[in-house]
């Protein structure tokens, strides 16, 4: 590295690497364009000089230990990602196809790590302590249930009624583990961690994407800095040279952008289709919610006056999955052809229509079932409701998983064959982002209305959101050509996330506070039975809290706190502005991250 003021600059840069702190120095040196051999020499003399600023010996050892435990974890992280399937999957995909494509795998990573932290809080603190108290399952087991939910897996721990009502204790006059409040304290710290999940990821996802539109430009830099001196490997050179190249076609196509000019007559002409557009996607999804209404209801019917044979019995109950995925598929389709038919400007904005589009029509399905299962299901004369509500939103993600993987069979495979050999003008598909990130965002609404009435659902979900990982890329490899309009989407991922957030995330928590609070449970399953809600638990607990002296702080909290709107209301503004700093410490971190490098530049 060539320092304009010889050693003293070069003095003048370790300082200021040392003055920062641990995080900050080791992004800068990341950042800086040089081998791996010199950023060891700059970073070994950072440390140095940090250690000749310690005044007491205790301070170096402590300094000493922090760098070697970080040192450690580097090669850790770095070891473990490396294990990760999706790492190189990843670079791959964003080197071929462009940062647009890449952001619905993201996402797909990030819904699959989400799984699998709901579904070991699940199966930790609800599924164990029933295995202790669980009864053997006398029912025998077809292999229809792994299509209906039903049969077997009713008197399994996949479903709420199997649960317990009473204190599981292996012990005599030893601790005890009383199921009601472990079933609904674990599902609502649950959706109090995912909310906080959701808003930070949020956050981070924004702070990392963020473009500055006035501080944007593609010049020397992008060239000269982005470059890992390190790569060796043929293979990889190769890859990174790809993935340059995209992200400098992005970047010359957000500085080359062209505003159209259009006459009166042409402006007309697109409010117009764009209008009727709307009216015929809009008339499209209120037809559709209609028709997955009645069939609910016909089906719930037929369902409560029985079969002449077990054959008809599961062949009803895979009709309304059957129904509504199918709608799912299809309907997106449509949506797609309707927005090329608008011919937008730019892909972008193409995108982001067809989602709301299809956030519309999934959102009213997934409420429409939601009103089904909470006014229709739970006032029915079946024994257990939760347990059949359970057994719906399994048949619906099965079902759902299943025409994603058709999906991407019909959509993509046969398309591909179809442009290649019968009509050669169509060419090869390109990946359709949107119908894709909806029916993600859709199978994720249904696991955390189904975790309330099965536990398990994650684990199902966990697989099924790998599989279509896997399958995806494939799929991808194999059948789309890449974007014809290379475009950048800086914030693309941090959309798919406040989608998911709003309307998802917040529709999901009023079912599950209407359930919790509204609604009867069983009287003959599940662990709240005999009780006039599910929240009543929670107020016997207190009852009995209150006549313990040792137990005051835990009534007057409940009391004070978690029974006042105002408390609440203080919470939401505290973690706001926690994400407001958050936002504004990582744009800092930004800026003087930039300044570095500019120095080290020039």
């Amino acid at each position: 590295l060539c320092f304009s003021h010889g050693f003293d600059a070069e003095e003048d840069l370790v300082g200021r690497l040392a003055s920062m702190s641990t995080n900050e120095r080791i992004k800068a040196i990341q950042k800086m364009p040089e081998t791996m051999r010199k950023k060891r020499e700059i970073r070994n003399k950072v440390l140095k000089e940090i250690t000749k600023k310690s005044r007491h010996r205790g301070a170096q050892c402590t300094q000493g230990a922090a760098v070697s435990f970080r040192r450690f974890g580097n090669t850790l992280s770095e070891y473990f990602q490396q294990l990760q399937p999706w790492h190189k999957t990843l670079k791959i995909i964003g080197a071929e196809f462009g940062t647009s494509v890449l952001s619905y795998f993201v996402f797909l990573k990030w819904l699959l790590n989400l799984n699998i932290f709901s579904f070991l809080i699940n199966f930790g603190f609800i599924t164990i302590p029933q295995f202790l108290a669980a009864e053997p399952n006398n029912l025998s087991f077809t292999g229809l249930e792994l299509l209906t939910g039903a049969g077997y897996f009713q008197q399994t721990v996949l479903y709420y009624g199997f649960y317990t009502n009473a204190t599981i204790s292996k012990v005599e006059n030893g601790p005890s583990y009383n199921m009601q409040l472990a079933y609904i304290f674990t599902v609502g710290i649950y959706f109090v961690i995912c909310f906080l999940i959701l808003l930070f990821s949020m956050a981070r996802f924004f702070s990392r994407n963020f473009v500055n539109s006035q501080a944007f430009s593609v010049n020397a830099s992008k060239l000269l800095c982005t470059w890992d001196f390190n790569i060796t490997n043929e293979k990889a050179v190769k890859l990174q040279q790809k993935n340059l190249l995209t992200q400098i076609k992005e970047g010359l196509t957000e500085v080359n952008k062209e505003v159209r000019n259009f006459s009166v007559k042409e402006r007309v002409g697109h409010i117009a289709a764009h209008l009727l557009a709307w009216v015929v996607s809009l008339a499209t999804a209120v037809a559709a919610c209609a028709g997955v209404y009645f069939l609910s209801i016909n089906n719930l019917e037929l369902f409560m006056k029985g079969y002449s044979n077990d054959l008809q019995r599961q062949t009803a109950m895979l009709a309304l999955p059957v129904i509504v995925s199918l709608l799912n598929t299809l309907i997106p389709f449509f949506f797609s052809w309707l927005g090329h038919l608008e011919k937008f400007q730019t892909p972008g904005q193409h995108i982001y229509v067809t989602i709301i589009r299809n956030i519309i029509l999934k959102i009213s399905i997934v409420g429409i079932l939601c009103y089904y299962w909470l006014n229709i299901v739970a006032t029915s004369e079946s024994q257990c409701w939760e347990t059949l509500v359970g057994q719906d939103i399994y048949r619906l993600v099965l079902v759902d998983f299943i025409f994603c993987l058709l999906g991407s069979f019909f959509g993509e495979f046969l398309r591909r064959i179809i442009g290649t050999t019968v009509c050669m003008n169509l060419g090869l598909p390109e990946f359709d982002i949107a119908r894709n990130v909806l029916d993600l965002i859709y199978a994720q609404t249904l696991t955390w209305i189904g975790i309330l009435f099965s536990p398990l659902l994650p684990s199902i979900q966990m697989i099924a959101f790998l599989i279509v990982f896997f399958v995806k890329k494939v799929s991808l490899m194999r059948n789309c050509q890449p974007p014809r309009k290379v475009w950048r989407t800086a914030q693309m991922t941090t959309s798919f996330i406040s989608l998911l957030f709003c309307p998802s995330f917040l529709g999901v928590l009023s079912v599950i506070g209407v359930t919790v609070w509204r609604l009867k449970p069983s009287e003959e399953c599940g662990p709240f039975r005999g009780l006039p809600s599910m929240y009543a638990a929670v107020d016997e607990w207190i009852q009995i809290l209150e006549s313990y002296t040792v137990s005051k702080w835990v009534v007057w909290i409940y009391h004070n706190l978690i029974s006042s709107e105002l408390f609440f209301f203080i919470i939401s503004t505290v973690v706001l502005i926690v994400i407001y700093l958050y936002l504004e410490i990582i744009q800092a971190r930004k800026t003087m991250t930039k300044l570095l490098r500019n120095q080290i530049i020039n």
